[in-house]
C-alpha cells in the first residue's frame, strides 16, 4: 500500500506531464534564474523546481541540492500536488508524515519545506516550486505565500511556451489547430508580409477583429521604430538568408489598434509550402508577468509595510561600501516605548507608528542616503559621503527630535521615543556584519545611559561586551552546577525585638572565587533568559524553606522574596506564584514579593493584574528601595503594595543627616496615610534602632540584627530561641 498521497487524475497528470518533455531534460537558464530569485527573496540555501512522475520526482532546476531526483516515497512535492495553495511544513521533525523520512532525518536534512503545486490549466498539478531550509520556520504569512505562488506561475508559463513551441515546430496544422484554444496569440503570415491566420486571442490582445486583420501587413502590429527592422529580416529569411530568430523567445514591445503599446514575448516558427516560407508567431501579453517580476523585485529589495529598503538591501549597500573603500557611517535607531504602543493600542497601532517614523526618516534624511528598516522597531540610515563624527552625531539627535513629536491616531496622540547607536568605518578590514555589530553595542549603550540618547562606537564597548558575555556564560554554567544558594536575612518587629520574618537573597557560591558579590552578577542574570527560571527557583525554594521554619515554631514568620523584571514578562507568572504556595504548603500571607519602582515602569500594563489577583490571594506586596525613584508616589494610588521598605541610605552611612531623617518621617507619614506598614532597611546602630522606632517604622532589617546567612546558620542562631527575640548585635 503506498504511503503517499495520490491523485484520482494521476495517469492523466502523468501523460501531462509527458506531453511538456521536460523530465531528465538539462537545466535551463529561465528556470534558474527563478529558483535564484526565490533564494533571495526568502533567504532559503534550497530551492527545486520538482516534476513527479509515476515513481519519481526529477528537478528540472535546483538550488542547493546535488542529487537531480529522488524516489517518489520520499518527496513532499507529491504531498503539494494535493493542495490548491502553498503546502507549508515549519518543521518536519514534528510532523507525523515525514519525522522518519530519509531527506529529514539524512541528506539534505530538511526542516522547513513550503511548495507552490505547478498546476496546469486544465487542473493537472505536475510538480511544485519548493523551498527548503534546514532549520525551522515557524511562520510563512499570506504575503510570502503569494509571492511563492506569483513564481510558480512563471515556472508553467515558461513549460506551457516551451509546449505550444514543440507543438508549433511540427507542422502549420498542427499550429492551427491550437489557435482556437490557446490563450496567446497566434498568428501566420506569407513571404510577402501579409496575415494568413489571426486567432481570437490575437483579437483580444491587438483589437483587431480577424476579418480586419487577414490580408493586412504585420506592420499593423508592429511600433514604428521596428518596421524597417522587420522587413529587412523578413526578406532576407525570404530569400534563404540565416532565420536569427526562428525557434527562439524574444521580449517585445508590440503596438495595438488604438496606438497604445503593450509588451510582448514573441516566439516564431517557419515552414514550407509550395517552395514558399510560411512564418507563425506565439505572442503571449506579459503585462501581468513584468508586473509580477516588478512586484518581486520590489518584495526583495524593500520592506512591505515602510517601503523603505530591507535588511537584504541594507547589507548588500554596506558591503559595497565596505568593498570600495567608501566612507561610511551607520545608524542604528531603535524606537523607545513601541512594544508598550503594541500592547496597549494594537498592532494596527503599532504599523501606523512605523510608517510614520519612515516618513519621518525619509524627508529628514538627504536622498543620496539610505534609510532601510532592519526589522521590528529598528531602523538604520547609511551615511556615505563623509564621515564626520560630529555632523553624524548632529543628524541622530535632530532625528531623535523629530521622532518624539507626537503621532496622531484614533485621533489621541502617541508619544514615543529613539535612542541611536553610530557606527564609523575606520579599516578596510570592516564589513558589513562588524559595521552593524558596532552600531548594536553603541545603541546598547544609549538605551543603557537613559534612552533617548546618541552614542558612537568605541573599542571599548566591544570589551565591555565580551565581558558581560563572559559573564552570561559563566552564569549558565552556575545554574546547571547548582552553584546558586538562597541566604536570609531577619527581618525583626521594632517594638519587641521578636522575629518577624527574612528576605531571601540569590548568592553565587563559585568553586574558585568563593561567594560572588551579587552585585556582580545580578545585572546580567536579570537581562539573561535565565531569569524566569532563576526566579522561580528562588521563589518555591524561599516558599518551602518559610513554610519549613513556620512548622518549626516560628508560627507568624514571612518571607520575602525579590522578582526580577522577565518574571512579569512570563504569561503564567500569579499562576507560578499560587503553584509555589500550593506545593510547600504555604499561606498566602506568609508570603511578601518585593518590587522596584523600576519593574513597575517597565512592566506597568503587564504587572497590574497578576499583582492585584496575588493580593487578592493574601499575598503581601513590598515597595523596594522606596523613596529612590521618580514616580513612586502616584504609583502608590493604584498599585495593591502593602508595605513600603525605606532604603539604606536614608537610614545609615556615613553621609547620613537631618534631610534623610526627613525623608524617613516622611515616607513613615505618607504609609500610615496610606494604611501601609514600613520596614526600614539597613540598620546597623542601636541608635538607628531608636530614631527608626522614633518615626513609627513597623519593623527593621540590618547588620544589627544579622547578616545575610545559609538557612543552616539561620535557623541555629534565630529558631533556637523559643522566644523569637532577636537582641541587639546578634
Amino acid at each position: 500500500m503506498s504511503l503517499y498521497p495520490i491523485p484520482s487524475d494521476d495517469e492523466k497528470r502523468i501523460e501531462v506531464l509527458d506531453s511538456f518533455a521536460l523530465m531528465d531534460t538539462a537545466p535551463e537558464q529561465e528556470y534558474d534564474h527563478i529558483i535564484q530569485m526565490a533564494s533571495r527573496i526568502f533567504d532559503v540555501p534550497t530551492v527545486l523546481i520538482s516534476l513527479v512522475h509515476r515513481d519519481r520526482q526529477f528537478f528540472k532546476a535546483r538550488i542547493g541540492l546535488d542529487v537531480c531526483e529522488t524516489g517518489r516515497d520520499v518527496s513532499f512535492c507529491t504531498f503539494a500536488l494535493m493542495e490548491s495553495r502553498v503546502f507549508v511544513i515549519p518543521d518536519a521533525t514534528k510532523d507525523e508524515r515525514f519525522r522518519t523520512n530519509a531527506l529529514v532525518t539524512g541528506y539534505p536534512n530538511i526542516r522547513f519545506y513550503a511548495g507552490a503545486p505547478l498546476i496546469t490549466s486544465q487542473g493537472h498539478a505536475l510538480g511544485s516550486l519548493c523551498l527548503i531550509d534546514p532549520k525551522p520556520r515557524l511562520t510563512f504569512s499570506d504575503r510570502d505565500q503569494r509571492i511563492l505562488e506569483d513564481l510558480a506561475a512563471m515556472v508553467l508559463e515558461r513549460m506551457e511556451l516551451r509546449r505550444l513551441e514543440r507543438e508549433s515546430e511540427t507542422s502549420r496544422n498542427k499550429f492551427i489547430n491550437i489557435t482556437s484554444t490557446s490563450p496567446d496569440a497566434i498568428i501566420c503570415a506569407n513571404s510577402e508580409n501579409q496575415i494568413t491566420s489571426w486567432n481570437a486571442s490575437a483579437e483580444e490582445i491587438f483589437g483587431y477583429s480577424k476579418k480586419e486583420a487577414l490580408g493586412k501587413p504585420l506592420d499593423i502590429i508592429m511600433p514604428d521604430s521596428m518596421r524597417a527592422r522587420h522587413g529587412a529580416g523578413l526578406a532576407r529569411v525570404a530569400s534563404g538568408g540565416p532565420a536569427r530568430i526562428i525557434g527562439t523567445s524574444v521580449n517585445l514591445t508590440a503596438k495595438r489598434r488604438d496606438g497604445s503599446e503593450v509588451p510582448i514575448e514573441l516566439s516564431l516558427s517557419q515552414w514550407n509550402e509550395a517552395g514558399e516560407p510560411q512564418f507563425g508567431a506565439i505572442i503571449r501579453d506579459i503585462t501581468s508577468r513584468l508586473e509580477a517580476v516588478k512586484r518581486l523585485k520590489h518584495a526583495a529589495e524593500y520592506d512591505d509595510l515602510t517601503g523603505l529598503a530591507n535588511r537584504s538591501s541594507l547589507k548588500r549597500r554596506i558591503r559595497q561600501a565596505c568593498e570600495s573603500h567608501e566612507p561610511l557611517a551607520l545608524l542604528l535607531l531603535d524606537l523607545d516605548g513601541f512594544k508598550d504602543v503594541n500592547d496597549t493600542l494594537g498592532h494596527s497601532a503599532g504599523d501606523v507608528v512605523l510608517k510614520i517614523v519612515a516618513q519621518r526618516l525619509r524627508e529628514s534624511v538627504p536622498d543620496h542616503h539610505m534609510v532601510a528598516r532592519l526589522g521590528g522597531d529598528e531602523f538604520v540610515i547609511v551615511i556615505s559621503e563623509t564621515v564626520d563624527p560630529i555632523k553624524t552625531s548632529e543628524l541622530a539627535s535632530r532625528l531623535i527630535s523629530i521622532i518624539e513629536e507626537p503621532i496622531e491616531f484614533d485621533n489621541e496622540p502617541i508619544h514615543i521615543g529613539a535612542s541611536i547607536g553610530i557606527s564609523l568605518k575606520s579599516g578596510p578590514e570592516d564589513d558589513s556584519e562588524q559595521m552593524l555589530g558596532n552600531a548594536d553595542l553603541a545603541l546598547y549603550q544609549a538605551k543603557a545611559d537613559g534612552r533617548h540618547l546618541v552614542r558612537i562606537f568605541t573599542p571599548e564597548l566591544r570589551q565591555t561586551a565580551l565581558k558581560k558575555g563572559a559573564m552570561s556564560s559563566s552564569i549558565r554554567q552556575a545554574w546547571e552546577n547548582q552553584e546558586f544558594e538562597l541566604y536570609y536575612q531577619p527581618q525583626i518587629k521594632l517594638s519587641d525585638g521578636s522575629l518577624s520574618g527574612a528576605e531571601a537573597l540569590i548568592r553565587w557560591n563559585h568553586p574558585q572565587l568563593g561567594v560572588v558579590s551579587p552585585g556582580a552578577f545580578l545585572p546580567v542574570l536579570e537581562a539573561s533568559l535565565l531569569a524566569v527560571p532563576v526566579g522561580e527557583w528562588i521563589l518555591r525554594t524561599a516558599c518551602a524553606q518559610a513554610a519549613h521554619w513556620r512548622q518549626a515554631g516560628c508560627k507568624n514568620f514571612r518571607i520575602g522574596v525579590n522578582l526580577f523584571a522577565a518574571q512579569f514578562r512570563a504569561r503564567d507568572f500569579a499562576k507560578s506564584v499560587e503553584t509555589a504556595l500550593a506545593d510547600s504548603h504555604l499561606p498566602a500571607t506568609a508570603l511578601e514579593l518585593e518590587i522596584t519602582e523600576n519593574i513597575i515602569l517597565r512592566n506597568e500594563h503587564r504587572i497590574m493584574e497578576p499583582l492585584h489577583y496575588l493580593r487578592s490571594l493574601g499575598v503581601g506586596i513590598a515597595f523596594d528601595d522606596f523613596g529612590t525613584g521618580f514616580a513612586s508616589l502616584s504609583l502608590l494610588k493604584d498599585y495593591p503594595v502593602t508595605r513600603l521598605k525605606i532604603d539604606r541610605s536614608f537610614v545609615s552611612g556615613s553621609e547620613r543627616n537631618k534631610k534623610d531623617e526627613a525623608i524617613v518621617e516622611a515616607v513613615a507619614k505618607l504609609a500610615a496615610g496610606f494604611d501601609l506598614e514600613v520596614i526600614a532597611e539597613g540598620i546597623e546602630t542601636v541608635e538607628q534602632e531608636h530614631l527608626m522606632q522614633q518615626y513609627a517604622c513597623d519593623e527593621g532589617q540590618g547588620y544589627l540584627y544579622g547578616r545575610p546567612m545559609k538557612a543552616v546558620d539561620f535557623t541555629r542562631l534565630y529558631l533556637t530561641n523559643t522566644t523569637n527575640r532577636i537582641s541587639a548585635g546578634a
